[in-house]
């Protein structure tokens, strides 16, 4: 499946605003609930929609309606941070957690929890995570995704390297990514460069 690069221009507004080392943990939450709206539409561009007929106060009027069970799964901790945006965009998702932590060493993804919604089959399935950077946490998530037996996954994403890229399109080439901008490359800690620093401290104040 091809990387989907997203260049709506709201999109890489509010990509600049997290990027900016100035931006104060209140604001950085505001535009990460705002990127992960644009980018979590783009990415249910295709979504399977039935034809039915609302009435509203003048008569009745043909609509479309989402036909197709969605999920959503973030990879802790720093996905967690996008959840809300996509439930307000598609309140009747059914939401799934997986729990990976890196090695500051290795870089190795561990599992420390995984909760996923049975029936995955025939969902559309986004897995969100903002940064993907070496891939082995991605790779990892979506083994897990496919074991529980997903099939329609798609990758949402604020910033990836080529690295991280490059590992998905191996491990799983079916899914699609869908990130506004893959950047430079990963540094000798493996963060993304220039990146926006650690998603999760950033989000939580905690750095």
């Amino acid at each position: 499946m091809p990387l989907h690069i997203v260049s709506h221009p709201l999109v890489h507004d509010a990509l600049a605003l997290l990027r900016d080392k100035q931006t104060p943990a209140d604001t950085f939450r505001r535009v990460a609930t705002r990127i992960s709206v644009l980018l979590a539409a783009e990415a249910l561009r295709d979504v399977p929609t039935a034809t039915s007929t609302v009435v509203t106060p003048l008569g009745p009027a043909e609509a479309r309606r989402v036909a197709s069970d969605v999920v959503v799964v973030p990879v802790l901790r720093a996905g967690l941070g996008m959840l809300d945006a996509v439930l307000d965009l598609v309140p009747t998702a059914r939401v799934g957690y997986i729990g990976l932590q890196r090695d500051e060493q290795t870089a190795i993804a561990s599992r420390y929890y995984s909760k996923l919604p049975q029936g995955l089959t025939d969902s559309y399935v986004l897995m969100i995570d903002p940064m993907l950077a070496t891939g082995g946490s991605a790779s990892a998530a979506l083994d897990l995704l496919r074991q529980a037996g997903a099939s329609r996954v798609r990758i949402v994403c604020i910033v990836a390297a080529p690295e991280g890229v490059a590992v998905v399109e191996r491990d799983h080439p079916d899914v699609a990514i869908y990130t506004p901008v893959v950047d430079s490359h990963l540094n000798a800690q493996k963060y993304i460069v220039p990146g926006l620093g650690d998603f999760g401290d950033r989000l939580y104040g905690t750095v």
